[in-house]
């Protein structure tokens, strides 16, 4: 059986939870900077409450319309995005930004492309979306049932194919930053030198434990957390949790990449079981993260089979 389907099985379990048919998700977006917003999601995992929905949505606004950064993770979370805007300005939404391959980064393009936005990702993020974008909308299609309907995988258009990239959108500056992925192929941050502030996708994590999946590259991922210490942000806007700063950045997420990475290269150097390795590991200063005790055995568990490839 195809390694990636099993693994998809086996995680419904953990992050889809929650009977079908609760109340609607509440998306509000709050202010970062001067014309930048962020709408924080559940830093638990998704259920039927939240619509799928569990992740960090960004806004930009331009002269004549908005920067969407994700487009959430169904129709339905889509249109109601679109409200949550509206409540900020009346312009329009005429660029979608996905940061990532992951389900609630992007299954909401058709409604955006629909309204006529541009549909932006690194070129690394299609063949992710293609792969796995079916078993996303069915996993969500068992959890919200109707909820889902409507929902067709739209891909991004407009493809960016460097490791560095600068736009211009209507007057905003927006640089993007892409370093071989990390939590998925197509991670893509985007870097708004104006204000300085970092949307970092799921390149941060803060409050809650991390996630290391089939696709990810623990490698790339600390590659692009130094792209982070070196733009120094003042503000980041993670992929999970709170709007947040460097210093807890590194908390929450860097030290635990970098720790788990370490204590598997010794493992796998010194023959060390995997079973004796995963328990071995001191995951003690991560423990009161959110999902800790569900996701770390199978972090530690990839990033040791990662680390026997490298």
């Amino acid at each position: 059986m195809n390694i990636l389907k099993t693994w998809t099985k086996a995680l419904l379990a953990i992050l889809l939870v929650g009977p079908a048919g609760a109340g609607a998700v509440d998306i509000r977006f709050q202010p970062v900077a001067d014309g930048v917003y962020a709408h924080i999601g559940d830093i638990g995992p998704r259920t039927a409450a939240n619509e799928g929905l569990n992740a960090n949505i960004g806004l930009v606004l331009t002269r004549t319309g908005a920067i969407l950064i994700d487009s959430g993770a169904t129709q339905e979370t889509a249109r109601q995005i679109e409200e949550a805007v509206r409540v900020v300005t009346a312009k329009p939404v005429r660029w979608v930004v996905n940061t990532g391959g992951q389900d609630h980064r992007w299954l909401g393009n058709g409604y955006f492309a629909g309204r006529g936005a541009e549909l932006i990702a690194h070129a690394a993020a299609v063949p992710d979306m293609r792969s796995r974008g079916g078993d996303q909308l069915a996993a969500l299609r068992a959890l919200l049932g109707a909820k889902a309907d409507g929902t067709v995988p739209a891909l991004p258009t407009r493809l960016i194919g460097t490791a560095d990239a600068r736009v211009e959108l209507d007057g905003v500056e927006v640089q993007f930053r892409h370093r071989g992925g990390g939590h998925t192929p197509g991670d893509l941050m985007v870097w708004l030198p104006q204000s300085r502030v970092l949307f970092a996708g799921d390149i941060v994590y803060v409050d809650r434990m991390l996630a290391v999946l089939p696709v990810s590259s623990t490698r790339s991922w600390l590659e692009a957390f130094a792209v982070v210490e070196q733009l120094a942000p003042a503000r980041i806007v993670p992929g999970h949790g709170r709007v947040t700063d460097l210093a807890l950045a590194r908390q929450h997420t860097l030290a635990y990449l970098r720790n788990l990475r370490a204590h598997m290269k010794k493992a796998v150097d010194a023959n060390t079981e995997i079973s004796e390795a995963i328990r071995s590991f001191d995951v003690s200063p991560f423990d009161r993260l959110v999902n800790a005790a569900e996701l770390h055995p199978g972090n530690a568990s990839r990033v040791y089979l990662e680390i026997e490839r490298e």
